[in-house]
Order: structure tokens, then sequence, then C-alpha cells
């Protein structure tokens, strides 16, 4: 890897993978990657009849734009809505927020903190676990 890729371009299989119980995540431009990155931005996986739990951001705002798949997001007081490839949401910082995938398959996003940071505290959850890159999560069927 040259020294300028290092500071431009970031390859998916070079870099870790978060898995939670819900999905996962790969983060492809932070502050951590990047110094001085005003933002992050990561492509999320949420696996079939799985979601996360209501949050907020309270610094960050998020635009999350669906790449593949179906689900049901909430905003706010929106309620749920349907949310399917081409899709984009817009999170206004502090306003409480869900992603559900309802769909077969996996449901892919690519999620955008502005500014960047928020990606911290998703790092305290009790289910949060760090694969090293090139290692795939391995996940198991409800009920087994």
């Amino acid at each position: 890897m040259s020294e300028r890729e290092t500071r431009v371009h970031t390859v998916q299989s070079r870099l870790p993978t978060e898995v939670f119980d819900w999905g996962s995540i790969k983060w492809g431009v932070s502050a951590d990657l990047f110094a001085g990155a005003p933002l992050t931005a990561g492509e999320v996986t949420v696996n079939p009849a799985r979601g996360h739990d209501l949050h907020t951001h309270p610094y960050s705002d998020e635009v999350l734009y669906f790449i593949d798949g179906e689900g049901v997001q909430t905003v706010g007081d929106s309620g749920e809505f349907p949310v399917r490839a081409g899709d984009f949401v817009f999170v206004p910082k502090g306003t409480v927020h869900s992603t559900f995938n309802t769909g077969w398959r996996q449901l892919r996003i690519i999620a955008v903190y502005s500014p960047g940071g928020a990606e911290q505290a998703l790092r305290e959850a009790p289910d949060h676990t760090v694969l090293a890159p090139g290692i795939p999560p391995v996940w198991e069927r409800a009920g087994s």
C-alpha cells in the first residue's frame, strides 16, 4: 500500500468488521482512518428479521442510503415507514431512530455521520465485537 493510498483510499478487505447481534459495520472513512476527516461513513448490514434498538446520536446528523434489501425505519415521531434500495433517510442529531430488516436478505446501508464520531458509542454496546480484516462474521439461525 502506498503512502498516498493510506491518505485517500480504503480497501474493504483491509478493514476490520464491527459485529453486533443485529448485523455488522465496516467503517471506510473516519478520523481513525484519515486524520482530520470531518465525517464518518461506512457500510451497515442488518440481518433478516433483525434491527437495532431506538437510539440517538446527540452530536451528529446521520444520513442513511439504502443499497439493498428492504426494511422499516423510524425517525423521531414518524412512525415506521418502509425503506428499500435507492432510498435516503436524514436523521437530525439528537433524534431517536431505528432500522429493522423486514426482508429475507440482508439490508445494506451506507451510513454517514456528520460530524464524525458517533460510531464511538456503538463500540460501547455489550454485543460489540471486532473481527480482523478478512475474517467474515458467522451468523447463527434464530432459535438454535
